[in-house]
């Protein structure tokens, strides 16, 4: 059994609630727009992280966070990216790449916008954690807490930052 945090678009925004929040995780998912690798290193102090770059990110976080990452945790197939879309509109390629890699969850960001959903055709669970950081129109911060146990994804918590 593993705790995940998940968070998007912070922006290069430290908020010590992610430490509060994510200090019983197992492991933490950055989907990217993270904007300063300084982010990267704080969370790592929490738990393990994994982490892609986003469409703001650059220098640090562009060499060392890759587009896409593929990895399986507890027989779960991950996909994390930045911008993948969600069931029904997917961006172009995703959903031929979820079926390929037979993905069970999906996890981006981009939109800032809080999505968790089940795409029925492609039997997977997706999640967009919204936005961590305070950069964008968003009035409500988010991020996600999951419990993958096996194949059982349960638990998933929603914790919003009201500014």
């Amino acid at each position: 059994m593993k705790r995940i945090g998940i968070l998007s678009d912070t922006h290069g925004m430290w908020d010590d609630r992610y430490a509060t929040h994510f200090k019983d995780c197992d492991e933490i998912w950055h989907a990217g727009d993270i904007g300063d690798y300084a982010i990267i290193e704080r969370l790592a102090e929490i738990a393990p992280v994994r982490a892609v770059s986003g469409n703001i990110d650059h220098g640090m976080v562009k060499r060392k966070c890759p587009e896409i990452e593929i990895f399986t945790v507890e027989g779960v197939k991950v996909l994390l990216t930045h911008i993948g879309g969600y069931p029904g509109k997917w961006s172009p390629g995703m959903k031929k790449l979820l079926k390929e890699e037979a993905i069970n969850l999906m996890v981006d960001g981009h939109s800032h916008l809080l999505k968790i959903m089940f795409d029925k055709e492609l039997n997977l669970l997706h999640i967009n954690p919204g936005a961590a950081g305070d950069q964008g129109w968003q009035k409500v911060r988010t991020i996600v807490r999951l419990t993958i146990d096996g194949s059982n994804m349960r638990d998933c918590e929603v914790i919003e930052f009201h500014n």
